[in-house]
């Protein structure tokens, strides 16, 4: 393998190129014009543009893509997470024009990405999973029959999606109908597939996930567990590793039956089985990320194992570096995923340059980042800024070097996520490692902060704009006047140096 491409952006972007340097290998990144001066840009040894701003008409733009990866002459294409990474239809265009894609077959994308049918596949390698339907529901009354069997409450979820869209809580009969109708339309616009089950609600879970690893030779290994429970709208915010609540006997139960359910389906490359746990450490099934996750940082800190360089290695026909045996975590890491937001005014984006920043170092910290000192921030994609990772001998000691890091970082001319995790750090819950997916609503309601001070009017109305300056038409006007949209709302348009 000679030259890879990288089709994504951002801080994933920028580790993946790394990877390549350090393998000998060419780097190729593919940009959209609101990312033509980005950091991942400007390092990739070659970089080509693949369309405007719109994720739709460049990151997720398949043609164009294979277009371009066949023109730059790529062997592989590595799709990160997010964008393409889990759409099968990707990973069959690369199977279809001779492009390795640096992940599993298209075909177990497609079975592990529709939650139905993947909970079926696991079940085979007596994997629990959550009580709730095998099969799509139909329609309301079935789905009334259903929950009643269950009991409320149950949650409605997207067959086809994850990430918290497409799926709704329902306390009540009466809130059944219309929940299921809002959980069909959000799954229809984000995967283009209205399908839904249900499951039983596990009243305030841990999320807590199992990385795996598969070659070609019929190696599988687990490398240990996360913990993913501080979430803001389904979405993972601070994870660590081990996870400071699961005893040792669940821990290893939770990797072989991963194990056992990866051999089942006939996995290859990294992925990660994502389970939920009660306050009585039953596990139960979520779903299976068939890719990297962004989280992969703390346990390459803590196992000293590359999962990039394994996942291009297993790509290339290689076996995996290490066997199960030599697998032996050390110590604790924690990450805070660094956003361009305001914690207390409902996670509400914060596009902008970045006049100042100072990023933290030191002993065992780590920053995966995307960002520089004039960057700007778009408004056309996801606000991670960087990824911040500390290690310690134990979990104390790892949360000690976070606090330290994140006074040190300093990122101004934007509103970001690092005090609001400065806070999360010194809190009691938190320390005690006995918090569960409720934990960020119960932060704010018993912390004394200012969060109670914002106006939830404002944050409503704020929202509304950010939503409004990502609209179809809003990109149309963009693309029609040939205007930036910064120059558009009265910024001065930042190019980089």
């Amino acid at each position: 393998m000679k030259k890879i491409f990288i089709a994504n952006r951002g801080e994933i972007a920028v580790r993946i190129i790394r990877a390549c340097r350090e393998l000998g290998i060419t780097s190729v990144i593919g940009y959209s014009d609101a990312d033509r001066a980005s950091l991942a840009v400007r390092m990739a040894d070659e970089a080509y543009r693949i369309g405007p701003p719109a994720s739709a008409e460049s990151y997720l733009n398949i043609p164009v893509l294979i277009e371009t990866i066949k023109r730059t002459n790529c062997d592989a294409v590595h799709p990160g997470y997010g964008f393409l990474s889990e759409r099968p239809a990707f990973a069959a265009a690369c199977e279809e024009n001779g492009i390795t894609f640096i992940g599993p077959k298209s075909k177990i994308i497609d079975l592990m990405g529709d939650k139905t049918r993947a909970r079926r596949a696991v079940s085979k390698a007596n994997m629990p999973v959550v009580p709730g339907t095998m099969e799509p529901i139909q329609d309301a009354a079935e789905a009334k029959k259903i929950a009643t069997e269950f009991g409320f409450p149950v949650m409605i979820k997207a067959a086809a999606g994850g990430g918290g869209k497409g799926l709704r809580v329902v306390n009540s009969a009466t809130e059944l109908e219309s929940a299921i109708q809002i959980a069909q339309s959000e799954a229809q616009s984000a995967f283009g597939d209205s399908s839904i089950y249900i499951e039983k609600k596990i009243e305030s879970p841990h999320h807590v996930e199992i990385q795996v690893i598969a070659d070609h030779h019929g190696n599988v290994v687990y490398l240990g567990e996360r913990e993913c429970s501080i979430q803001r709208r389904h979405q993972k915010v601070i994870e660590e590793t081990p996870s400071p609540f699961i005893s040792d006997d669940v821990r290893k139960q939770m990797c072989e039956v991963a194990v056992r359910a990866a051999q089942e389906i006939g996995y290859t490359n990294a992925g990660t089985m994502e389970f939920l746990v009660d306050a009585n450490q039953n596990f139960y099934f979520l779903e299976m990320n068939t890719r990297l996750q962004v989280e992969h940082p703390i346990t390459e800190m803590v196992t000293g194992i590359d999962l990039v360089r394994e996942q291009i290695g297993i790509a290339s026909g290689e076996p995996l570096s290490f066997k199960q045996s030599d697998v032996k975590p050390r110590g604790a890491a924690i990450e805070c995923r660094i956003y361009a937001e305001d914690p207390y005014l409902g996670f509400l984006p914060s596009p902008g340059k970045i006049t100042r920043l100072r990023t933290p170092s030191g002993p065992s910290i780590r920053d995966d980042s995307g960002i520089y000192e004039g960057y700007e921030v778009s408004i056309y994609y996801d606000p991670l800024l960087s990824k911040l990772v500390t290690w310690g001998k134990d979990r104390t000691e790892a949360i000690q070097r976070m606090s330290r890091a994140l006074r040190e970082y300093q990122v101004l001319g934007i509103q970001t996520t690092v005090e609001f995790y400065q806070g999360i750090m010194e809190d009691k819950v938190f320390l005690s490692g006995n918090y569960s997916t409720a934990f960020l609503q119960e932060f704010f309601s018993r912390t004394d902060n200012h969060s109670s001070k914002a106006d939830p009017t404002i944050a409503m109305i704020a929202a509304a704009i950010y939503e409004l300056e990502h609209s179809s038409s809003a990109s149309a006007t963009t693309r029609s006047t040939n205007i930036s949209r910064w120059k558009m709302l009265g910024r001065k348009e930042s190019l980089g140096e």
